[in-house]
């Protein structure tokens, strides 16, 4: 018999092989979407992909595998209790299921109502995918500080920035940037979906949570900090702590709008913006919110910031021709070029959505993380991180990969990630020819953190408009990659069935998110 249910595990710490302080002495953990087999002796459980496991069999179950394999189907269990043991003394899992059989259709649905960004090519979501369409860079010569010592002085700077109107004019002079473009970005996503002062009233701010990161962080009010410091102890900024944490730009968001819902941050470097995202749409289809604000942010051109990545050896250092430094899967790409900015999208639950009447941009199908668990900063030299990821996408929101013909890459314009990122498109989606790929960054450069919402919103705006943007500076393709997958140097048509978004980060950390037209 196969049935779809939430189980409740308890993994026993007795003798348990592991530093005690990762379990309590009773460890609960919530299990989401697998198949489960049953007769009057034995009782597996497994997830629906070819990396399966048994709980029957396995030693390994803990909560982080847990939230691995099992994401984006509600399951209850309340029934049986059964003890099933393992081949190694003192280990044992007790699971408690019920034969209560669930459909897809009872499955929340999470859709995007609102989306705020601030970019270097754009302080809205119409300006800024326009301009990606025309095929406008944003990188120029770096202006925020004097560079010219520094063997790159280019970024995707934003111009002229201003809070008015969106922030306190007291905290515009406290707080560090990456705060301000979130809380800018936050209330813009609000105001586009139709949440404005009024309307505000009629939700329950107990079931709206923000969830929005930052891959650095507040790393001018840490570098101030310290450049105080060498004065003096009493220099410092009282709020250097708070502000210079990731999670405080959530808190003050929520702060501001009464919102008492699911409110922190995630940070996982240059994947932390699709992070936030699925777990916000986790929190909906949990049923732990009907409402979230999520996405990234990140203000990293100060001297620490390109001055680090500089150590790197990450950067382009065409800075003669800064429009073409960006040149994802281009044979002459040298590096990737900074950026700036954030994005924020406001989700809901489809139901709660429509309630409120409000209009429905694209809805999020599902999406995966994965792990390399290969190095530090370079990619597995497989893919198998990656591959793992957008497969695991695809089988947990049940989507076919051939339903999939846009991909908005991560591709960040280095030498050995575009091809890897490439080569891991093509082992999953070789076969269809409908796709096409591109990368905003080849524009806007790598907005770190704030990368995958910005792209995200990129990716939800091609759904809208039904044109994809063109990658820029592909000029002298990479022997390696065939050009009919790529989107060319001009925007092109499509008719958008399901698009993924991806990102990766340094710890091998990687993330995929499908987004469909809402029908």
């Amino acid at each position: 018999m196969a049935v779809s249910a939430s189980a409740f595990a308890y993994v026993s710490k007795h003798d348990y092989q592991r530093p005690a302080s990762l379990f309590s002495s009773r460890l609960r953990l919530s299990c989401k979407p697998f198949s489960a087999s049953t007769n009057m002796n034995s009782f597996s459980i497994s997830p629906s992909t070819s990396n399966g496991f048994s709980l029957s069999s396995s030693c390994f179950l803990h909560a982080h595998a847990i939230a691995c394999f099992f994401r984006f189907t509600r399951v209850s269990v309340h029934r049986c209790r059964r003890r099933y043991h393992c081949s190694h003394p003192h280990r044992s899992v007790v699971v408690k299921y019920a034969m209560k059989a669930e459909t897809p259709s009872d499955r929340r649905r999470v859709v995007v109502t609102g989306m705020g960004v601030e970019t270097p090519i754009g302080r809205n979501p119409d300006e800024f995918y326009n301009n990606l369409l025309e095929g406008v860079s944003g990188i120029t010569e770096i202006e925020a500080f004097d560079c010219s010592d520094y063997p790159t002085r280019i970024a995707g700077e934003i111009k002229s920035f201003s809070t008015d109107e969106w922030v306190a004019p007291k905290l515009s002079k406290r707080l560090d940037k990456f705060m301000l473009y979130m809380l800018t970005a936050g209330k813009k996503a609000l105001v586009d979906g139709g949440l404005t002062e009024g309307r505000m009233e009629e939700i329950d701010k107990s079931r709206c949570g923000v969830l929005i990161g930052s891959g650095i962080g507040g790393m001018k009010v840490v570098s101030d900090s310290i450049e105080a410091l060498r004065v003096s102890p009493r220099k410092m900024n009282p709020f250097c702590v708070p502000f210079a944490s990731t999670n405080i730009g959530s808190s003050l968001l929520a702060i501001d709008l009464g919102w008492m819902g699911p409110t922190y941050s995630i940070s996982t470097a240059c994947a932390t913006s699709n992070f936030c995202i699925l777990n916000a749409a986790n929190h909906i289809i949990d049923g732990d919110a009907d409402m979230m604000l999520c996405g990234g942010s990140e203000a990293p051109i100060i001297p620490i910031g390109i001055g680090g990545f500089v150590a790197c050896k990450a950067l382009s250092e065409r800075n003669s021709d800064p429009t073409k430094a960006s040149r994802p899967w281009d044979s002459g790409r040298d590096g990737f070029v900074m950026g700036e900015g954030a994005g924020v999208l406001l989700v809901e639950e489809l139901q709660h959505a429509k309630k409120r009447g409000a209009h429905i941009y694209a809805e999020i199908l599902g999406g995966s993380f994965s792990s390399d668990a290969y190095h530090m900063t370079n990619p597995h030299p497989e893919g198998a991180g990656v591959i793992l990821c957008m497969e695991k996408a695809l089988s947990q929101s049940r989507v076919s990969r051939e339903d999939v013909n846009y991909i908005n890459a991560h591709a960040t314009s280095t030498p050995a990630g575009d091809i890897k990122e490439y080569l891991a498109i093509t082992h999953c989606f070789g076969q269809n020819k409908e796709l096409r790929v591109n990368s905003t960054k080849s524009m806007i450069g790598h907005l770190l953190g704030a990368a995958g919402a910005v792209e995200a919103i990129a990716t939800i705006q091609a759904i809208r408009t039904g044109w994809v943007h063109p990658n820029v500076n592909l000029d002298d393709p990479d022997k390696d990659v065939d050009i009919n997958l790529l989107v060319g140097k001009k925007k092109e048509r499509l008719d958008i069935k399901v698009a993924m978004s991806s990102s990766f980060g340094f710890g091998g950390h990687n993330s995929s998110i499908l987004f469909a037209p809402f029908s």
